[in-house]
């Protein structure tokens, strides 16, 4: 697999298990003797579900962990789920998700292995990361097959018990369906055939796959007498208690085509004082004396760490081309210098049709992702937080015409840190 940035190929001379507790990635594990286990090389899996065509930066907290995990000399296998894409994970659900066809899987699968091997490096050596789908080896069973080899070994009591079924029979909806509950019997499958077929001994994911996990150690010992192991990451939130990965408009996504690389810049480098040396220990390779000496002081003096950070996620993700890119546009953009004509401003177009007076500044804040809905687009321009070029609106009714265009554009701005340039066509 071919990466679109270069992969530092940077060995790690400790334990894993101390690498990561450092870095607060650690939250829990199966086997109290896992650093031993760890110091020796293994191979490893990590899940990820194809259900859309990009990852967005929750999903960074496994991919890091991969990563760490190749740097300190195990090999890693990432899996994605072309089967187990097809049914969903009911854990931290509380109604079924949307079906989704085979075509789709398959383009998704494709989409986030891209965006994996852009931190994770794949190749043949040693700890070179290899990509796994589970519909190479899901697909093919029979019905009786999967019954008899994997039916037969896993108690409906123990699948019960998890929370992730216990949560969604619980509720005020449908309850979970057998397609879902078939999801933990997929997964706990996959783990026993990765450590059959390519000597895998440890699981790693979120901790909301603690139950996924320990049923699939659970088969892999009824079907292979294997020792097996798992290792969980916590679930980041962020200071003030939000749900990690979102922002205002939505989730922070890793393709560019859903969140630009300027908003994906701009996300880390308005992160909340509380969270700067947090995200920066869990997002970046930043050596932790350098994390401590960056953050070891509060408010202004905390920008060049915030600068910091923002720059090394998007030169993770994106590349250093364009981490600089969307730093330099950011220095301009907030210093009253901005050049928005470049691509690291996000950017659409308006046609003449549209700008007859049948658009409200409202209908552009939509449009920009700035605000979700109309009403919450109301509240921002009452509140004072939008812009047009550098004039404030107060009205938002306002209609945008073609008056408001200016060398070929409207910049429309919200708040100190958000623009959108509309193109006029």
């Amino acid at each position: 697999m071919n990466n679109d940035t270069p992969i530092e190929t940077v060995s790690e001379t400790r334990n894993l298990f101390d690498v990561i507790k450092e870095r607060g990635l650690y939250a829990q594990t199966t086997d109290e003797n896992i650093r031993e286990i760890l110091s020796k090389p293994v191979t490893a899996y990590c899940g990820f579900d194809p259900t859309a065509d990009s990852l967005h930066i929750g999903s960074m907290v496994p991919i890091m962990g991969l990563a760490h995990m190749q740097r300190c000399g195990h090999r890693p296998l990432v899996l994605v789920g072309g089967a187990t894409g097809l049914v969903g994970d009911p854990s931290g659900k509380t109604e079924a998700r949307q079906m989704l066809t085979i075509d789709d899987v398959n383009h998704n699968v494709q989409c986030i292995a891209k965006q994996i091997g852009r931190v994770v490096r794949f190749d043949d050596s040693p700890t070179g990361a290899k990509l796994v789908n589970n519909a190479d080896w899901i697909k093919d069973l029979t019905w009786i097959e999967l019954l008899r080899e994997v039916g037969s070994r896993v108690s409906v009591n123990r699948m019960l018990s998890m929370e992730s079924v216990k949560g969604r029979m619980s509720g005020d909806g449908d309850g979970i369906s057998y397609l879902e509950f078939s999801y933990m019997i997929m997964q706990a499958y996959d783990f026993a055939y990765l450590n059959e077929t390519e000597g895998c001994t440890v699981q790693m994911g979120g901790q909301d796959q603690w139950g996924n996990i320990v049923m699939g150690i659970e088969l892999g010992r009824k079907m292979n007498d294997a020792s097996l192991f798992g290792l969980t990451f916590p679930l980041i939130t962020k200071a003030d208690g939000g749900k990690f990965g979102k922002s205002e408009a939505g989730n922070v996504w890793l393709d560019e085509k859903r969140t630009s690389v300027f908003d994906f810049y701009q996300f880390w480098r308005n992160v909340a004082d509380a969270d700067v040396k947090r995200f920066m220990s869990f997002f970046t390779f930043v050596d932790m004396k350098e994390v401590n000496a960056l953050t070891d002081c509060e408010g202004v003096k905390l920008n060049p760490a915030k600068e910091r950070l923002a720059f090394e996620v998007t030169k993770l993700i994106h590349g250093e081309d364009a981490a600089n890119t969307a730093a330099e546009s950011a220095k301009k953009a907030f210093s009253g210098a901005v050049d928005v004509t470049g691509d690291a401003i996000p950017s659409s177009e308006l046609s003449n049709d549209e700008l007859d007076g049948s658009l409200d500044v409202r209908d552009l804040l939509c449009k920009a992702g700035f605000t979700k809905s109309k009403g919450e687009a109301k509240k921002l321009i009452m509140n004072g937080g939008v812009r047009l070029h550098d004039e404030k609106v107060s009205d938002f009714l306002m209609k945008v015409t073609n008056e408001h265009v200016k060398d070929g554009y409207i910049l429309l701005r919200a708040g100190k840190k958000r623009m959108h340039r509309f193109d006029s066509k």
